[in-house]
């Protein structure tokens, strides 16, 4: 089982020079000039020419030899147990596997794949605490699992979400696969969790597993929670009229998974361009779940939006990045000054026809994975699960 990763010990100070593209994770801005990122500590702190920036004093100095540098991925729905093992597919390592697929940054929507789950309130409020614990002490080959986030069911009241926060939980597990599956109540107890800081996300489509049921267009609209979570469905997506009207009738995060309806979330990417709504669209994966264990499967999602969504992949990147990293309020998620240093560096895969890892994206092709990067700390380099690299980068000092 993988445990946490080490961590820096004294100060630190990272130089990737001689980057042939690095993409910054924002719409406004996808792709920015430069051929050097400095951070130290952990935060990044100059971005721009090599003889522009300081460079001095290195801990580790990284040679990019032309590939892309992007922010770390972010899986924004996962179902974490405990450690890097999923009861529901009983494998080991997942969360390892996903950062050799470029994921450095995942966020819970509800551990509800745990044995013997409690469903009472004392039992549910216990588990959310320990597992935002746990999981922010043991970080899985470095990984940043935001977890924590109780499925919520009748019988709590207001003064449970209050205390669920004061321990230190952000998070509601997705509604609807607890008690709670109407608009009214929902609607009643993501106030309550907004009131006091815990962001929520609703199970949007027909069910995806026993024990979860339909949550249609009016319970997920009455409910307003801060994120539709799958609104292309896991699996099974509602119809495209309601897809519409709950992009037209809120202006929450709007979350297309891998484990989903691949046809819906290229509809609802449209809807989201045609009304200017870019930002809002955000990516996971669902797992694990029935469908398994995805490790390139935020990779593929940008692949498969580029490709077919007709997207410039620059923008499909900051779908995975900066969108998420924005809407779900982490420091991790962009390649700006006062970020964490976050990264994974890319090139187009080996015979793939694209001219550039762009254009390969483009094309439908995932990029190979050289190196990923956490908290300024090379934790991978040449991914074992992605497509061999045209090019990679090299640690040539430390």
């Amino acid at each position: 089982m993988a445990h946490d990763a080490p961590q820096a010990t004294g100060p630190s100070k990272l130089v990737i020079r001689n980057i042939g593209l690095i993409l910054s994770g924002a719409l406004e801005k996808p792709i920015l000039d430069g051929d050097t990122i400095v951070a130290e500590n952990g935060k990044i702190t100059a971005i721009g020419r090599f003889k522009d920036v300081n460079t001095e004093g290195a801990t580790t100095v990284i040679d990019a030899h032309g590939t892309t540098v992007a922010p770390g991925l972010i899986d924004s729905h996962v179902h974490p147990v405990a450690g890097d093992w999923t009861p529901r597919q009983n494998q080991i390592n997942w969360i390892d596997s996903y950062l050799h697929g470029g994921v450095t940054t995942m966020i819970s929507a509800g551990e509800v794949h745990m044995p013997g789950r409690p469903r009472d309130v004392v039992g549910l409020k216990a588990m959310a605490v320990f597992a935002q614990r746990a999981f922010w002490t043991l970080r899985p080959g470095g990984v940043k699992v935001h977890a924590g986030a109780p499925v919520i069911e009748c019988e709590m009241v207001e003064e449970d979400f209050k205390e669920m926060a004061a321990n230190g939980v952000k998070l509601l597990g997705e509604v609807g696969l607890g008690g709670v599956k109407d608009g009214p109540t929902a609607r009643k107890m993501v106030g309550w969790a907004r009131k006091y800081g815990i962001q929520s996300t609703i199970h949007t489509g027909g069910p995806s597993i026993p024990g979860s049921g339909l949550i249609d267009k009016d319970v997920v609209l009455e409910a307003d929670t801060d994120v539709v979570g799958h609104i292309n469905g896991g699996h099974t997506a509602l119809p495209d009229d309601q897809i519409r009207c709950i992009c037209e009738g809120c202006k929450r995060g709007l979350e297309l998974v891998h484990n989903g309806n691949e046809r819906s979330a290229l509809f609802t990417l449209r809807t989201a361009r045609e009304m200017g709504d870019l930002h809002r669209v955000i990516l996971g994966t669902d797992a694990p779940a029935g469908s398994g264990v995805q490790p390139l499967g935020i990779l593929r999602m940008v692949s498969m939006l580029s490709s077919l969504g007709d997207l410039p992949a620059e923008i499909a990147f900051c779908l995975a990045t900066g969108n998420t990293a924005r809407m779900r309020q982490l420091d991790c998620g962009l390649i700006e000054v006062g970020r964490s240093a976050d990264f994974v560096i890319m090139d187009k895969a080996q015979h793939s026809p694209g001219k550039n890892i762009l254009e390969s994206v483009r094309l439908g092709d995932l990029p190979g994975i050289g190196m990923t990067i956490i908290d300024g700390i090379v934790r991978t380099q040449r991914s074992r699960n992605t497509p061999p690299a045209g090019k990679v980068p090299e640690v040539v000092a430390k």
